[in-house]
């Protein structure tokens, strides 16, 4: 065979090049002029708080990277969906990754996502409460660092109820009497078969001295304090108290419900009362809030936190850039704006004594306590299906058969720790 002309082989080496840099631009990991574009998968921010993030760290950054926000589906679900997907498919255009306090486990155990470590760590660490870190965190290991938490506190009408209650049985004993009066006296909760029915038992389980799993997340714990639990939520769906709509009922519906003046308790998020200003101005005037109610009068309550964790993707291109952003995502001006403008309370400690932010939660301190001694759901890979087996076994709430419900959900976590894989 003769020799190809030089200029052919040239020819061929430019195009391949040309070729080439085009495969790598159309994968989104370099902005302009060679600068890396970190790709920041988050929930959907209606309030431009997170987009103001990105674009504080990428001028922060003096040009090293751009931080570009992608928004995941509205329905967390959705969310897990899309992220599971591209990282089981090792996409390397992700980089920066919001993850449902849920996830960490999951995704840790897959190998999604990388550990903190060395100074990444600390700064990650540092400041931040100790029971949001627990969520970030799977066998002794820093997974993520907390972006933002949430707790759900008593919220009452004080027309209604001078001083509020502070245990459920005191809480039902007040609306038994307020019905009895003909007053509003529904005591508003998540009784959908969903994930906040999950919740609901999970504070009171903990609430009253137990856990869903053990320590190693090996195997069911429950016992009483979850017979404890399920009596108290089938003792609500079977008094006055309970709204006929309770088995249908999730947080937005409970915030209707009370506005509506239906009600004299909610159990709920902050979110609850800028919708009251904005919403009744007229019922405003008598809501206040109180610490979730206790099941021992000489225990703390224990609520149950969510919230988003910035983890960094195990496929990014750009892993120590993409630590640094993520610092950056979650310091001390972004969370701020992230809770005046889009209602996310912080996970670190300082912002509770900030004035901006005391003035716009004057339940900033009832928050704060709430999350020091609040509770996580169970740390496991598994934790979909636990989820699952919970909500479907407690509902509707007012058919709970308190033991022999919490038999059936020890039997059924423990066939979901034994299943090997990814949930689908």
């Amino acid at each position: 065979m003769g020799r190809r002309p030089e200029g052919a082989r040239r020819t061929r080496a430019l195009v391949a090049l040309t070729l080439l840099a085009s495969a790598l631009a159309a994968c989104g990991g370099d902005g302009g002029g060679g600068r890396p574009t970190l790709n920041w998968y988050n929930f959907p921010d209606d309030s431009g708080a997170l987009q103001k993030a990105a674009d504080r760290c990428t001028e922060a950054s003096g040009g090293r990277y751009r931080i570009s926000y992608r928004k995941l589906p509205r329905g967390a679900d959705g969310q897990r969906q899309q992220l599971v997907r591209r990282l089981a498919a090792e996409d390397a255009s992700m980089d920066i990754l919001g993850l449902d306090v849920t996830w960490t486990a999951e995704f840790a155990e897959a190998r999604w996502i990388r550990e903190w470590t060395g100074q990444a760590k600390r700064r990650a660490t540092e400041g931040t409460l100790r029971v949001p870190l627990q969520t970030a965190t799977w066998k002794g290991r820093l997974y993520a660092v907390p972006y933002n938490t949430n707790t759900q506190l008593l919220w009452y009408r004080k027309d209604l109820v001078p001083t509020p209650p502070k245990t459920w049985a005191e809480m039902l004993d007040v609306s038994r009497d307020l019905a009895r009066r003909g007053e509003p006296h529904y005591v508003e909760i998540q009784g959908a078969q969903y994930e906040g029915l999950t919740v609901w038992f999970n504070t009171l389980v903990n609430s009253a001295g137990g856990s869903i799993l053990n320590p190693s997340a090996t195997g069911p714990s429950l016992g009483p304090p979850a017979v404890r639990a399920a009596s108290i939520m089938r003792e609500l769906a079977n008094s006055p108290a309970a709204d006929p709509s309770l088995p249908n009922q999730m947080e937005d519906q409970n915030r209707l419900a009370m506005e509506s003046g239906t009600a004299a308790f909610e159990l709920n998020y902050p979110f609850v009362y800028p919708s009251m200003k904005a919403n009744n101005p007229r019922l405003f005037e008598s809501f206040h809030w109180a610490p979730y109610p206790r099941v021992d009068a000489d225990r703390p309550a224990r609520p149950t936190i969510g919230g988003i964790d910035l983890a960094v993707s195990a496929h990014s291109r750009h892993p120590d850039l993409a630590f640094e952003a993520a610092l950056c995502l979650r310091d001390r001006e972004n969370q701020l704006t992230a809770a005046l403008e889009g209602g996310l309370p912080p996970t670190l400690r300082a912002l509770y004594d900030e004035p901006a932010f005391m003035k716009e939660y004057p339940f900033s301190q009832e928050v704060l306590a709430a999350l020091e001694s609040a509770s996580v759901r169970p740390l496991t890979p598994a934790y979909q299906n636990v989820s699952i087996v919970i909500a479907h076994t407690l509902s509707p709430p007012s058919a709970i058969q308190p033991e022999r419900a919490v038999d059936t959900i020890g039997e059924q976590i423990g066939d979901a720790l034994r299943s090997e894989g990814v949930i689908p």
